[in-house]
């Protein structure tokens, strides 16, 4: 099979998907502001199965302080409150019939702290996937220019293009960094 000339928008679509990645994962990171994107990441055992929360309940933010999840089914309540309980995000939900109220707590120093340190270690692992992408997209272009696909002028002149997405996607995800971390030290 004869190579194909390496296609930079491929590689940049990867790029961007990393950096998207990121900003779901702070999404769920929680600050002293109550969002129903803070329980995305909870996983519920439900009719044998593990299920996300969001497809079990209906998630609505009443206040700023507070959630509520309303479950559909009243056998998935309990198991539903195991997981919110045990998703580590320091939550305490109160059972009220088939309606889960969550007060969300201020944050403390501490607590702020480890936040941030989590949506460091987040931003890193984008960062080490975009270099990924950059790595195997150099690997392509030294395949393509090898097999006589594309010139050696081309090669370097696409490894030089790559090296500005990959600089761009950085650059990126460390912005959704201090963003993200500005937004959790806040009081």
């Amino acid at each position: 099979m004869p190579a194909e000339k390496p296609q930079l928008s491929r590689y940049r679509d990867r790029m961007d998907k990393a950096v998207s990645a990121l900003k779901e994962e702070f999404a769920s990171l929680r600050t002293g502001r109550a969002s129903a994107s803070l329980l995305d990441q909870i996983m519920v055992e439900a009719y044998g199965a593990t299920t996300p929360l969001n497809q079990v309940a209906a998630i609505t933010v009443p206040e700023p302080r507070s959630i509520s999840v309303n479950v559909w089914d009243r056998g998935v309540v309990v198991s539903a409150e195991k997981a919110i309980r045990a998703s580590g995000l320091g939550l305490n939900p109160v059972v009220e019939g088939q309606t889960l109220r969550i007060p969300i707590p201020p944050l403390t120093e501490e607590r702020r702290r480890d936040l941030a340190k989590i949506a460091a270690k987040y931003a890193e692992q984008q960062r080490v996937a975009i270099r990924n992408v950059r790595r195997e997209a150099n690997d392509d272009l030294k395949k393509a220019e090898k097999d006589s696909v594309i010139s050696q002028d081309e090669q370097k002149r696409m490894e030089s293009e790559i090296q500005k997405m990959t600089d761009e996607a950085v650059k990126r995800v460390d912005e959704a960094l201090k963003t993200k971390e500005q937004e959790i030290m806040q009081v």
